[in-house]
């Protein structure tokens, strides 16, 4: 039987879902109510489950579509969304009545009532027993309280970034990649925080993209402080530009020049000190 992709939640979860039966096929775009661990749900397909998709999840959910979205659950959808607004404010209120230290973010109430899930910023421990008892009173379903990071803050409200296209954490991301300031050097990407940072105020998970391609073609090139043979003598590696496979090279004359690398030859390569000090990497 057939599985497929589907988005679901205000995190925009991936899971693996079976189909009511096998005569039953769905196509990208279709909108569907699954059974999660969660609950009921509202999700949307988006395509066969192949077997290299969900080895690059990793470990996605899974569950099952009950059936294609009816007009009736639409309406509850939209029921759903416009109570979450009140409900958000009551949460607030709570909030600010129990004097606690955190940041309400968001408020996702289940499709099928099962949980109403809170989302929340914190420096530190919150002890909100007293807050979810007030709330489960108020809205007498389970609450759950999701603690969350300052990018998943910016994967929830956030919209569009500086390219013009939605956040990538908003579409296709399943993970947020761990991104380091190396990989905008390396990529000769300015290091102005305001630019090279995301909506959430950290760098953005776009840098890490192309980052295995440039440390590939870097392989290719002599490091930054080799000296070289050349047709204008010797010289040595001062920079690069990975993309062109050119190195950017002094010679003795102190005359500077970008020479594809197939017109050098390397005569010493540069010690592990200077190759990491061009990325600012510490040498044990």
């Amino acid at each position: 039987m057939e599985r497929y992709f589907v988005r679901y939640g205000f995190t925009r979860i991936l899971g693996v879902f079976s189909p009511p039966n096998e005569d039953q096929i769905f196509t990208r775009g279709d909108q569907v109510i699954i059974r999660t661990d969660r609950g009921l749900e509202a999700g949307e397909v988006l395509g066969p489950a192949t077997e290299r998709g969900i080895d690059l999840l990793g470990s996605p959910p899974e569950g099952r579509i009950l059936r294609r979205m009816t007009a009736d659950d639409q309406r509850e959808v939209l029921r759903i969304r416009r109570e979450a607004e009140e409900e958000i404010k009551v949460c607030l209120r709570h909030v600010q009545e129990l004097g606690l230290k955190m940041e309400l973010v968001d408020v996702e109430h289940i499709f099928g009532g099962e949980r109403i899930i809170v989302y929340y910023l914190a420096d530190q421990r919150v002890d909100f027993r007293e807050l979810v008892r007030r709330l489960a009173a108020e809205f007498h379903t389970r609450i759950e309280m999701r603690q969350i990071g300052v990018r998943d803050k910016a994967k929830l409200l956030g919209d569009y970034g500086d390219c013009g296209k939605t956040l990538c954490c908003n579409t296709h991301l399943w993970t947020m990649p761990p991104v380091s300031m190396k990989m905008a050097k390396l990529q000769k990407a300015t290091l102005d925080p305001a630019k090279i940072s995301g909506r959430c105020g950290r760098l953005k998970c776009c840098l890490r993209y192309e980052f295995e391609q440039y440390e590939e073609l870097l392989e290719n090139l002599p490091p930054v402080g080799s000296e070289v043979e050349s047709k204008d003598g010797s010289a040595k590696v001062i920079g690069h530009e990975i993309l062109a496979q050119k190195v950017l090279i002094e010679t003795r004359d102190r005359v500077r020049k970008f020479v594809p690398l197939d017109q050098v030859r390397v005569v010493k390569a540069a010690s592990a000190t200077e190759e990491a000090s061009q990325f600012g990497d510490e040498v044990p």
